[in-house]
């Protein structure tokens, strides 16, 4: 049995978020989710689980590893804990709305992990998310890369670098090689890793154009020579000069419209090859080693619901972006004696509708503080509440 002492304990890498912080977070979701809305997102809220199948649909085995897995006591189906909202997301454009042309979506909940995806990772994200389906073209790409891009310096995230990738690239120079699933997962990785000699070990048995074009691209990443240098010594195939004149093209109209963020190309990384199917990113700021947002083209995430259309999307962790931006100020607010009378209780009324936050001290609890700071305080004046500076 639980001793008692230890009964306030969670699991580990799932916390409590404490007032500050719950604060900040809400403050973000609710300017991410206005700035969707000003690109006209439309929001959704998929369920928290529901059958496996749907769930991990078009998403490959590394998905499958993160999702909880339970059996529904009324089916006897296996259900899941979403562990990513994309597929949901997809689910329900292609099902519930069904529309033709373009749709829009935004979300934003909590998803759950079976792993920490780092040391001090939580598994309990607050995925927050937006999806574009039904354009193939490159002007949806761009919308998801500008609206991250105005979220995140919006939200007081400096020095944007973007990371920019296209898996269509690397999916032509690996298309030749004969490797099963594993052996194509663990070259993936090790493109990833920039791991050179477990590059060259599992290609031994390769084309020497298909070995010597994977161990290039193990060089090709940096700022805008990268270009260049890809189409001087990668193999010129339609699928390669066409990726390349994608990314050039993302990369001149971001700096058009956000001259401030600084752009690199990193065309090795295939992190989640088995979801991109085209150009992918990952935005980075001052200070976070690990990406704040991730996002890119997914056009076969839809191909399970009868409805593979295209699709592009972003998602970012709203409890690791509040924790990488800087803290906000406590918020003004005003300190009002607890009382009955009416005409105290009829002004603090009048204060919070007009948006202000008036916070009431109890009796006997004067001297204690909260998140709020108390600029202002209602006085009786000559037998009138007013309004006093602190």
């Amino acid at each position: 049995m639980q001793s008692m002492s230890s009964a306030w304990l969670l699991p580990e890498h799932i916390a409590d978020v404490l007032p500050a912080q719950a604060r900040r977070i809400e403050e973000l979701r609710r300017q991410w989710l206005d700035l969707a809305r000003s690109y006209g997102f439309e929001l959704v809220i998929p369920p928290m689980l529901e059958h496996l199948e749907s769930l991990l649909s078009g998403t490959g085995h590394e998905l499958d590893l993160k999702t909880f897995k339970l059996v529904d006591q009324l089916s006897g189906r296996t259900l899941g804990l979403r562990p990513d909202a994309t597929p949901q997301v997809a689910r329900i454009d292609a099902h519930l709305l069904n529309r033709e042309g373009v749709t829009r979506l935004c979300y934003c909940g909590p998803v759950l992990h079976t792993r920490p995806a780092g040391l001090h990772a939580t598994r309990e994200p607050l995925q927050l998310g937006i999806e574009i389906f039904g354009h193939a073209g490159l002007e949806a790409d761009l919308e998801v890369l500008e609206l991250t891009v105005e979220g995140l310096a919006s939200s007081g995230v400096g020095n944007l670098t973007l990371d920019l990738g296209h898996a269509r690239m690397v999916r032509s120079v690996l298309g030749g090689l004969m490797l099963d699933v594993q052996a194509l997962t663990d070259l993936v990785a090790a493109l990833t890793a920039k791991d050179g000699s477990a590059v060259r070990a599992m290609t031994r048995g390769c084309t020497a154009e298909s070995r010597d074009a994977l161990l290039v691209l193990l060089d090709l990443y940096g700022g805008d020579e990268v270009l260049i240098q890809a189409r001087q010594r990668l193999p010129a195939r339609g699928p390669i000069a066409q990726a390349l004149d994608d990314l050039a093209w993302l990369a001149g109209h971001v700096r058009q419209a956000c001259p401030g963020v600084r752009i690199g190309f990193d065309l090795s990384d295939m992190s989640g090859y088995a979801y991109y199917s085209g150009v992918r990113f990952a935005a980075y700021g001052a200070g976070s080693p690990n990406p704040l947002a991730r996002g890119g083209r997914y056009d076969e995430v839809g191909a399970v619901f009868g409805r593979n259309r295209p699709a592009v999307g972003a998602s970012l962790d709203l409890k690791g972006l509040s924790g990488v931006v800087a803290a906000a100020r406590p918020r003004p607010a005003i300190r009002a004696p607890w009382g009955e009378d009416a005409a105290l209780r009829a002004a603090i009324r009048r204060l919070r509708a007009v948006g202000e936050t008036v916070v009431c001290i109890l009796p006997g609890h004067e001297s204690e503080t909260q998140e709020f700071e108390c600029d202002r305080e209602l006085r009786a004046v000559d037998g009138q509440w007013v309004l006093c500076a602190l």
